[in-house]
């Protein structure tokens, strides 16, 4: 490592004739590569609803059993279903579903929504992803697509 001084007699470190900013953009790339945001665009609905099939222990497509109904679940507003008694916490999250929302919520719902009455989690990023696919299915078509991102 070569060591200069610049004009107030502090040490500006060069490794290998390339300097601390061009090394942060480096390691910024690399880190990007290593770490890509999630791609929701690799959901297979297929598969998503053979992993739904555990979802069903509580919930159902059309109708409220102990979870709410999912059928138009993709892009509508949490806690909004009716006929059932959401958490409070859920009712007030201001959540509308979309990938990366519901990403969230089946990695960890009582991290996502503290309070929450849901304490199932889907750990594989995969199936995540196809079950979110799969719900995105079965909403209506003439719904505008939700903001990613939006809660």
């Amino acid at each position: 490592m070569q060591v200069k001084f610049g004009r107030h007699e502090r040490p500006l470190a060069r490794i290998g004739g390339r300097s601390r900013a061009s090394l942060l953009v480096a390691l910024a790339a690399v880190l990007m590569v290593e770490h890509p945001a999630p791609s929701f665009a690799s959901g297979d609905a297929a598969h998503g609803a053979k992993v739904y099939q555990d979802c069903m222990i509580c919930h159902s497509l059309d109708k409220n059993e102990i979870g709410p109904k999912h059928r138009d679940v993709f892009g509508s507003k949490a806690g909004g279903v009716p006929g059932y008694d959401y958490s409070a916490a859920l009712k007030a999250s201001n959540i509308v579903w979309n990938e990366t929302t519901l990403d969230k919520w089946l990695t960890d719902p009582q991290a996502f929504v503290p309070g929450t009455k849901m304490t199932f989690s889907v750990d594989d990023a995969q199936d995540r992803a196809d079950v979110i696919a799969f719900l995105k299915e079965k909403a209506p078509s003439d719904r505008p697509s939700p903001m990613v991102g939006a809660k």
